[in-house]
């Protein structure tokens, strides 16, 4: 049997669980079931079914988020392919499916979004066993998953008669209420969850016979891509021209091969809060709660967040803190939630693409405090990284060390600035932070001047590739 090799698809633009899902900072990189992050939690589901290191397909913003969060459970990926921009799952499978093929070598491809809850390893490593036999046959397999009620928020998938893997006669779309209840009474219809398993020849000669203006463009895009360390930037003018639609509509539904298996498993796509507060550990009242809270005479309610919540006589509540946002809400309508994302940004609000706390390859920064032309950062610099050599046209630079060692260049000079020492960028200096201690380095940034956005820095060195782009 050929081996499987898994492909992580992680995407996603965060929108259904804000305020802590960001456009910057989807919920794949955060930790909601658990000490691992999502990201981290799929992988580990698959490694021990895995005899190759997985391919990540990701936006390129969140490159070093994969990298780093992989690091961190001692994982090294075979390849993390960036995207330009999304094209939706059919497209990035075809990415993977070309990469893992580019060998000589055809795997099977066990495709799993990056954003996914499975509370029963085992019952899913059975099913991707069983399903790896019909693969192996030539077969494009789903796996359904067994409903647990008539759910409106999933589309379902109508199975041919038998039992194990069977037939797809139907892929349908998220039916209403009615409809759903039917659904489930026949027996005949699972959840689509969107994990697939096929040969990754079987896919890409489905593709072309079924969509070949699609494959021609990901050939082209990954031909042109550019490498560097582990990350495959796919050429953005190809990729931008790849038709885009999922692989349901692409190729599932049109292939005569399509199959599908039951899922039983604890599964759930965490596709908004009220999924979130099911899928969490309860108290005898229904009450989900994570970090420092305290209820009185609650029922149902589910909250999230760093500081202190108190909450009395609440019932089917989500409540959500973080730095720079509050979201409180009634759990059955939470799914509105994408409305105010959609709100703040008709507003011109930061609020719905990034956090207050940025993070970035070398460490991260806290936007503290802010006004009329000047702001306040806390800066957090791992140990050994470094900034670009940048300038600014439009602001000034304070840097005070709270911690450890901070090595700048400044102009033509190099100094090494340790507690309580600082300096002072001038307007229009070529700079650069380093840390070339072992320990974190803590600083805080005063900027001021006419205009304090991210976008003005001119970057001339950068180690992370970003000076190129």
């Amino acid at each position: 049997m050929n081996e499987i090799l898994p492909v992580i698809l992680s995407g996603g633009s965060g929108t259904r669980l804000w305020p802590l899902s960001r456009e910057a900072y989807p919920k794949q990189f955060l930790p909601l079931v658990g000490d691992d992050t999502m990201l981290q939690a799929t992988w580990r589901r698959v490694a021990p079914i895995s005899a190759r290191s997985p391919i990540i397909v990701a936006n390129h913003e969140h490159r070093f988020m994969v990298a780093e969060q992989l690091r961190e459970i001692g994982t090294e990926p075979g390849a993390v392919i960036l995207e330009p921009v999304g094209r939706n799952t059919a497209p990035a499978i075809a990415i993977a499916a070309l990469q893992a093929t580019s060998n000589g070598v055809d795997a099977l491809l066990l495709v799993l979004p990056s954003d996914h809850v499975i509370r029963d390893d085992k019952a899913f490593h059975a099913a991707v066993r069983e399903a790896a036999i019909a693969a192996e046959a030539g077969k494009l397999v789903t796996f359904g998953i067994v409903p647990a009620g008539p759910e409106t928020g999933y589309g379902y998938i109508k199975a041919g008669p038998g039992t194990g893997v069977r037939a797809v006669e139907r892929f349908v779309e998220k039916p209403d209420a009615e409809t759903a209840r039917s659904y489930v009474a026949s027996g005949e219809y699972f959840w689509n969850s969107g994990m697939f398993l096929f040969k990754a020849t079987r896919y890409l000669d489905e593709l072309r016979s079924l969509n070949p203006a699609m494959l021609e463009a990901c050939e082209q895009a990954l031909a042109k891509a550019t490498r560097d360390n582990d990350f495959i930037r796919l050429h953005a003018e190809s990729f931008e021209a790849c038709p885009s639609d999922s692989i349901d509509y692409a190729v599932m539904e049109k292939t005569a091969d399509s199959v599908v298996i039951p899922l039983d498993a604890g599964w759930s796509d965490v596709g908004s809060w009220s999924a979130l507060w099911e899928v969490s550990p309860q108290d005898s009242n229904g009450n989900a709660h994570h970090g420092d809270v305290i209820e009185i005479d609650c029922k149902n309610t589910y909250a999230h967040g760093t500081r202190l919540i108190a909450m009395v006589g609440l019932e089917d509540v989500v409540v959500v803190e973080t730095d720079d946002a509050v979201l409180v809400g009634n759990r059955h309508r939470i799914q509105e939630v994408k409305e105010v994302v959609r709100r703040i940004k008709q507003d011109g609000r930061s609020e719905a693409a990034a956090h207050r706390k940025v993070y970035r390859p070398w460490g991260a920064y806290d936007s503290i405090d802010n006004g009329a032309r000047f702001q306040v950062k806390r800066i957090t610099v791992k140990p050994g990284a470094t900034l670009s050599l940048q300038m600014h046209h439009h602001r000034a630079e304070h840097w005070i060390v709270v911690s450890g060692t901070a090595k700048v260049t400044r102009g033509e000079e190099v100094i090494l600035l340790t507690e309580n020492q600082s300096t002072y960028i001038p307007l229009g200096v070529t700079h650069r932070l380093e840390n070339p201690g072992k320990l974190p380095l803590e600083l805080i940034e005063v900027q001021s001047g006419s205009y304090l956005g991210e976008d003005d820095i001119v970057r001339f060195e950068d180690v992370y590739g970003r000076a190129r782009q």
